[in-house]
């Protein structure tokens, strides 16, 4: 088969997991790992991975099909970062959605659903290890079932919901409330490219959450 991925940013995360499931595919496979839309080759899968450019009809075209993987349970959560919005808002056990692209963003027909549990104490990388453990899950679905699928439509009798794009603003933390009713705001925050911050006095701190040992569990 020839599959492509096409993930917009070079410096995410989760192209460190693309390029590991490739090398372990890619005596199977044709694979190409790309950056832009102009430098896709078609083929059989075209799967959008963080991307930010539109793909249009057209674009689509040159692949039998065009796959987005989705944290949400769509209808419900279209739109950006659903699952770091969801996280904010308490929610432990979250969907992701393998659907087709279309023109009208997450509105395509459904391939499959997983959940996946994000304990209260995860942190941003636990959390993205969680993320693109589930996604490498589905690709391995949509690539060892292509041909067999019957993808299934949207719920027709929910009204889809919709997540705005984070800004950076989105990462601001007010340290005059205490850090238990943040502190889903800030470990989602991704502290190389999307820090958690504060302003105090007329200065803006950077906000670096890790975990330590408890020195009742060290033998």
């Amino acid at each position: 088969m020839h599959i492509s991925f096409l993930c917009s940013d070079n410096n995410h995360p989760v192209n460190e997991y693309l390029k590991n499931w490739i090398n372990k595919q890619q005596d199977k496979h044709i694979i190409e790992l790309v950056q832009k839309k102009s430098e896709l080759s078609g083929g059989d899968i075209l799967f959008l991975i963080s991307c930010s450019e539109i793909i249009n009809e057209e674009d689509r075209s040159a692949y039998n099909t065009c796959l987005v993987i989705h944290a949400s349970d769509l209808p419900l959560g279209r739109g950006w970062s659903p699952h770091i919005w969801q996280i904010i808002e308490g929610k432990e056990e979250l969907t992701l959605s393998l659907l087709e692209a279309q023109d009208k963003v997450d509105s395509g027909n459904i391939w499959k659903k997983i959940n996946f549990i994000v304990p209260k104490y995860a942190l941003w990388d636990e959390i993205n290890k969680q993320l693109f453990d589930a996604e490498i899950k589905l690709i391995d679905f949509a690539v060892n079932n292509f041909g067999e699928i019957t993808p299934e439509p949207q719920n027709p009798n929910i009204s889809p919901t919709y997540y705005p794009r984070r800004l950076p603003i989105d990462s601001q933390i007010n340290p005059s409330m205490s850090i238990e009713s943040q502190f889903n705001r800030i470990r989602v925050c991704d502290p190389n490219r999307f820090p958690a911050f504060f302003e105090l006095n007329g200065k803006k701190y950077k906000i670096t959450l890790e975990k330590i040992d408890d020195e009742d569990d060290k033998d």
